[in-house]
């Protein structure tokens, strides 16, 4: 049968529509969150979807085949960390899945119907989930994790019970009522207690058995199974028996055996109502399933991947070295006036669009999330002749060298247009003893900060605020801005200083239109680092394209680097 990768899960628009911070004019500042704007509905799937019910065996022996295709990071994810709370249909869908793409999405989406409070960062019950492995793990590993075993299975499942009675060492006990009392000999046990379980019921009691005295307890549907003297003739009687009202024997001859653990069936259950024995296999093998998920509604969601257009916006991401570990990606978004719907409101035009994004690793961990708020307040005179100009959003994020999955999805909340994006984003790493450079910008604004401003807000590198054109695009009456970071110059012996020369190259075609050089000598500051902040006037330049050639040349270690990048100027 083939796989059908439109099962897929990808609605993130859709799940994360809290957002925060907003802005006044061409440029956004932060200013708070915004509550949820609720979900839509997501679009049926009709294709692809299997045909035939296969048998079970049949059902296996594929399920086996698809596992053989994952990979060991998806293998982990399947077997180890969800496997006490994915449903059958989710696993199914998942094996199904025919790229690492789909994957990711996949598990995205996994976490996403399970998180209490979608309209936060934060996603707790994923944060609980793992919480609790490492807690099973620390708390319950005998000779195999603690997560593999009864107690970390159901610890990890359900969470921790609201009272544990704990018979560590086994002996002397006496039974309660209900298990036919008397005295007798146990083997150490726990029994755990649950107010209440979704889907399961109130007053959950669940025993576990270690009959090894190994500290390997087993979940056990009989209490009887904790007795040590079950085996041994006249010992360990309870009450009935004693009085001879009952016989021991006869623990061992009931026809309405029920499993105790999940590999072996035993015997004498000490209350006698059929009904009662039933209860006990309904609420052992309710508490063996995956808890439900958190939005049942959403099932849909985990088969289906939307995208929306309606919102167009362009990004950009540069890289700039912080240290040999950590890059600064800026992420600068632009959306023209033109396609966001504005309402007037106390004199007025007014708009607001929700700013949500999230980088995710590879394996799915979140590496970096924001949410922003923008909104724009025009003047009624201003309105037509700022349509074709675009607002602009930017967030910078410290992130590791690697490769990464970015998401941003724009709400227009006028309108409820959105608009969605996701692409590959790979984080170059700087070598330390290599001449390297950082992405070369092209800004319609840059101009020095107040000192208390350095390194903060939106735009701003180091001392100065860069504000990229995120199409590179400029009008001959606009004056652009250049921008680039050099780093590991080589330094001089004798004069402790860099040596190297610029070269500010611009062509149109295989014409030469502009050219300027200086030296590291001539900057204002100059070490193994450099920045290059220039802004040229293009007053004199036709309309048309243009490449900006930079050549840095390194006199000390004799290496050299050629950044470029092309612009257009338009008329108007």
């Amino acid at each position: 049968m083939k796989r059908n990768p439109g099962l897929i899960a990808f609605c993130l628009g859709l799940l994360l529509s809290a957002l925060a911070p907003s802005s006044r004019g061409q440029e956004s500042q932060p200013q708070g969150k915004k509550a949820s704007e609720g979900q839509q509905a997501p679009r049926p799937v009709s294709e692809g979807l299997p045909q035939q019910k296969l048998s079970k065996k049949e059902q296996e022996k594929r399920e086996k085949a698809l596992r053989q295709e994952l990979g060991s990071q998806y293998k982990r994810w399947l077997d180890e960390d969800v496997a006490y709370i994915m449903m059958p249909e989710e696993r199914s869908a998942f094996l199904q899945l025919g790229t690492d793409e789909e994957r990711e999405q996949f598990v995205e989406q996994f976490w996403l119907r399970r998180d209490p409070t979608p309209d936060t960062i934060e996603n707790e019950f994923k944060e609980e989930h793992y919480r609790r492995i490492a807690y099973a793990n620390e708390h319950f590993s005998t000779s195999i994790p603690g997560w593999l075993t009864d107690r970390g299975r159901i610890y990890i499942a359900w969470g921790p019970p609201a009272e544990v009675e704990s018979h560590p060492a086994g002996g002397p006990y006496s039974r309660s009522t209900d298990e036919g009392g008397g005295q007798t000999w146990v083997y150490p046990f726990e029994r755990w207690r649950y107010r209440y379980l979704e889907g399961i019921g109130q007053e959950i009691i669940l025993e576990f058995v270690d009959t090894s005295n190994s500290g390997s307890y087993e979940l056990t549907i009989n209490p009887a199974d904790k007795d040590a003297l079950a085996n041994i003739p006249g010992s360990g009687l309870s009450f009935l028996e004693e009085m001879g009202l009952a016989n021991k024997a006869a623990r061992f001859k009931r026809l309405d055996r029920a499993p105790t653990s999940f590999a072996q069936l035993a015997g004498e259950q000490y209350d006698h109502s059929v009904e009662t024995q039933f209860e006990r296999l309904r609420v052992y093998s309710a508490v063996l399933k995956p808890p439900a998920a958190q939005f049942p509604d959403l099932e849909a969601l985990v088969t289906t991947r939307i995208s929306f257009n309606l919102l167009p916006f362009d990004v950009r991401m540069d890289f700039l070295r912080v240290t040999d570990d950590t890059t600064l990606v800026p992420i600068t978004i632009a959306i023209k006036k033109k396609d966001i719907v504005f309402k007037l409101q106390d004199g007025l035009h007014v708009s607001t669009v929700n700013v949500f994004g999230r980088v995710t690793t590879m394996t799915g961990r979140v590496a970096q999330t924001f949410e922003d708020v923008l909104r724009l307040d025009v003047p009624p005179a201003l309105l037509e002749r700022t349509l074709q100009q675009p607002t602009i959003y930017q967030k910078a994020l410290p992130l590791r060298p690697g490769l990464y999955k970015l998401n941003i999805v724009l709400k227009d909340l006028n309108s409820g247009n959105l608009g969605t994006l996701e692409q590959r984003l790979a984080v170059p790493a700087f070598e330390e003893e290599q001449l390297a450079h950082s992405s070369l910008i092209l800004a319609d604004l840059m101009e020095r900060v107040p000192a208390k401003d350095v390194g903060t807000g939106q735009f701003v590198l180091g001392n100065t605020k860069v504000r990229p054109v995120v199409n590179d695009e400029f009008t001959p009456e606009e004056r652009m801005g250049i921008y680039l970071q050099v780093y590991n110059l080589g330094i001089n012996e004798q004069s402790h200083k860099p040596d190297a020369t610029i070269e500010y190259t611009i062509h149109k075609g295989d014409r030469t239109v502009f050219a300027y050089t200086e030296t590291t000598g001539q900057l204002e500051r100059a070490g193994r680092q450099i920045t290059l902040e220039k802004v040229l006037s293009l007053a004199t330049f036709a309309p048309g394209e243009y490449t900006l050639d930079i050549k840095v040349t390194d006199q000390v270690r004799q290496q050299s680097i050629s950044p470029s990048v092309t612009f257009h100027i338009r008329s108007n």
